[in-house]
């Protein structure tokens, strides 16, 4: 099994990207957007468990770019266009698909105004991955205007280590998983 290469901030823990997956509910064809794609991690598990995903890997990064690029390649992750840029310009421009069934937001720069267009892309589910107060409130609000808001997780994951021949815990920072969905 191939390593994941790195970009600094990333790449998503696992249990991170499980709950965040399971909150997003994607389905076999979706259109994924993975905005902030970093290292692409999110896409190549979506891509496991979803049969016909057409990934839009999105990141104005060159370092996250070529992280991503390097891991669809190692891990045969097919129907991905990696695009270079700022989403909410992306997202806006005429090139990009008229529509988008799911989004993971990894990256939270512009956060207002691509969670807008996400909703105007008839979005019907978006997870937010955020470490800091201040993105959580401010995406909390958002999606409130927008209409779309359902719940926030804290998760918290600590992980095994060895000390004096025995096993502590050592705790990962913490990461908010707001959760918004199209309301019928």
């Amino acid at each position: 099994m191939s390593e994941i290469v790195s970009v600094s901030g990333g790449p998503t823990k696992p249990e991170i990207i499980a709950v965040s997956l399971f909150k997003l509910g994607l389905r076999d064809g979706d259109r994924f957007a993975d905005v902030g794609c970093g290292t692409g991690s999110v896409s190549i598990e979506a891509a496991k468990i979803t049969r016909n995903l057409n990934i839009y890997a999105i990141d104005a990064r060159n370092e996250a770019l070529r992280a991503t690029e390097t891991n669809f390649k190692n891990f045969n992750i097919e129907n991905a266009r990696i695009l270079a840029g700022e989403a909410s310009d992306l997202l806006n421009s005429e090139d990009f698909t008229d529509f988008i069934d799911c989004a993971f937001v990894g990256g939270t720069k512009n956060i207002d105004s691509v969670l807008e267009i996400l909703v105007k892309k008839k979005a019907r589910s978006i997870v937010v991955n955020a470490v800091r107060i201040e993105t959580v409130v401010r995406t909390i609000e958002a999606m409130k205007r927008l209409g779309i808001f359902d719940e926030v997780v804290h998760v918290s994951v600590s992980r095994s280590a060895p000390i004096a021949g025995e096993t502590m815990f050592k705790p990962e920072n913490p990461v908010y998983i707001i959760v918004g969905k199209k309301q019928n």
